[in-house]
C-alpha cells in the first residue's frame, strides 16, 4: 500500500530488518519522518544507528521490510534503488571526501550537479564554508586539513545538496563546542527554509534532546521508544531508556495512594505527595525515576551528602537517603560540603515498574 502523500512524510521505514555477517543489525524497525522534521536516532555503539542510515541512503539492502522516500518505495528485499537515485544527502563519520578536490570544489560539486554554473556554485560554496568558519581553507585538499576541518567540509557538502532528506551519522563528533553550535543552527535554518527532513544519529543524549523534534531510542537493533524529547526524557519506557537519556536516580518507594497526575509516597515512614504522571497502585513498592531537576535541597526529608561536584553553571549533589541515592542539581557553586546532613524534597517522579535486580543496580550513582 503506497504512503499517503497528504501526510507529508519524506521518509517511511516499514518493518525494516538488515542482517550482514550473521548479525541482525536492525531488527523490525518502523518509523516516519515528516517534512521539516528532525528525528534523532539515539543509542550506544552497535545499536544499529549507522546501519539504519546506510539502508535509507541505499548503501545496504534490506533483509526484509520496505523503505519509502516521499511516497515512493525505494527499497525492498527484492529490489533497491541505488543511492544516486534517492533524494538524500549523507554526512559520514569517516568524512568520505574526494582526495583530489579542494574544499570549495567539494562543496560546489552538488550545486553544479543540480544545474548551477561554475561561478554561482563557487560563490554559494564559499558562503556555506564561511558560515562553518572554514572559508579561509577553501583551496586546501583533504590531506591538508585536520580531522575537524574535514568534518566541516563534509557537512558543508551535505548542506549544499538541497536534498529532501538529510542523513547525519554522528556529524559533530570531531567539532569543538562553538562550531558544533554553528552547524546545528545552520541545520535548523536549512530545514525551515526548504522543508527538508533529517535523521540524525548520535550517542549524545543532550545533543539529541536539544536538536530533534522526535527521538528514537535504539538498542541492539531494536526500537525501544519513540517520542518527543520531553516524552523520552520525562517518561522513559524502562530503566535502560532512563539512563540513556540523561542523569537519573532510582528510588524504591512504597506508593500509599495514587490519583490522576499524582501519588502519595512513603519515604521510610514519612508520607509525601508528588506529581507522577505514570500509573501506580496504592500499596506497591516501585522504583521511581527522579531526574536531577525534579528534586532540591531543603525540605522535610533527610539525607547525607555523599559527594558534591562543581560543574560550572551548576553543582551536583549526591544524597544518601533511606530510599536510595539521589542526584540533585542546582544552579551556582556548592552550598554544602560532602558529609553534611541536609534536608531535601522533590516535586515529581516517574514509575519505572516493580523493583528488581536491574533497578537496584541502576540506583547506584
Amino acid at each position: 500500500m503506497p504512503a499517503d502523500p497528504s501526510t507529508g512524510d519524506v521518509l517511511e521505514v516499514r518493518h525494516l530488518t538488515v542482517e550482514y555477517d550473521g548479525v541482525t543489525a536492525v531488527d523490525d524497525v518502523s518509523l516516519r519522518v515528516a517534512r521539516s522534521e528532525v528525528l534523532a536516532l539515539l543509542g550506544p555503539s552497535g545499536s544499529g544507528k549507522s546501519t539504519l542510515l546506510h539502508a535509507v541512503a541505499g548503501f545496504l539492502a534490506p533483509t526484509s521490510g520496505e523503505i519509502w522516500l516521499k511516497s515512493r518505495r525505494v527499497a525492498t528485499r527484492e529490489r533497491a534503488e541505488p543511492p544516486e537515485r534517492r533524494d538524500v544527502a549523507v554526512v559520514f563519520q569517516s568524512y568520505a571526501l574526494w582526495p583530489h578536490l579542494s574544499a570549495v570544489d567539494t562543496v560546489a560539486y552538488p550545486i553544479r550537479r543540480r544545474g548551477g554554473g561554475r561561478r554561482t556554485a563557487r560563490a554559494e560554496a564559499l558562503d556555506i564554508l564561511d558560515r562553518l568558519r572554514i572559508a579561509h581553507l577553501a583551496d586546501r585538499r583533504p590531506a591538508e586539513l585536520s580531522g575537524g576541518e574535514q568534518q566541516r567540509v563534509g557537512l558543508a557538502r551535505a548542506l549544499a545538496r538541497h536534498a529532501s532528506l538529510y542523513l547525519f551519522d554522528e556529524p559533530t563528533a570531531h567539532l569543538d563546542t562553538h562550531v558544533r553550535g554553528v552547524f546545528l543552527d545552520e541545520l535548523v535554518v536549512r530545514r525551515e527554509a526548504s522543508g527538508a527532513g533529517g535523521v540524525y544519529a548520535t550517542h549524545d543524549a543532550e545533543e539529541a534532546l536539544g536538536l530533534a523534534d522526535r527521538v528514537a531510542l535504539l538498542n541492539s537493533g531494536r526500537l525501544v521508544q519513540l517520542g518527543t524529547p520531553q516524552q523520552v526524557y520525562a517518561e522513559p519506557v524502562d530503566l535502560w531508556a532512563a539512563r540513556l537519556t540523561g542523569p537519573a536516580s532510582v528510588l524504591t518507594v512504597t506508593v500509599v495512594g495514587a490519583r490522576d497526575g499524582g501519588a502519595s509516597l512513603d519515604f521510610d515512614g514519612r508520607v509525601f505527595d508528588v506529581e507522577s504522571t505514570g500509573e501506580t497502585s496504592g500499596g506497591e513498592a516501585v522504583p521511581l525515576l527522579v531526574r536531577p531537576g525534579w528534586a532540591r535541597l531543603g525540605g522535610e526529608l533527610q539525607g547525607r551528602l555523599l559527594a558534591v561536584r562543581f560543574r560550572g553553571p551548576h553543582s551536583d549533589y549526591v544524597v544518601d537517603t533511606a530510599v536510595g541515592n539521589l542526584l540533585i542539581r542546582e544552579p551556582g557553586p556548592p552550598r554544602y560540603a560532602a558529609g553534611a546532613d541536609v534536608g531535601w524534597t522533590l516535586s515529581r517522579t516517574w514509575p519505572l515498574g516493580r523493583p528488581g535486580a536491574d533497578a537496584r543496580s541502576l540506583a547506584k550513582l
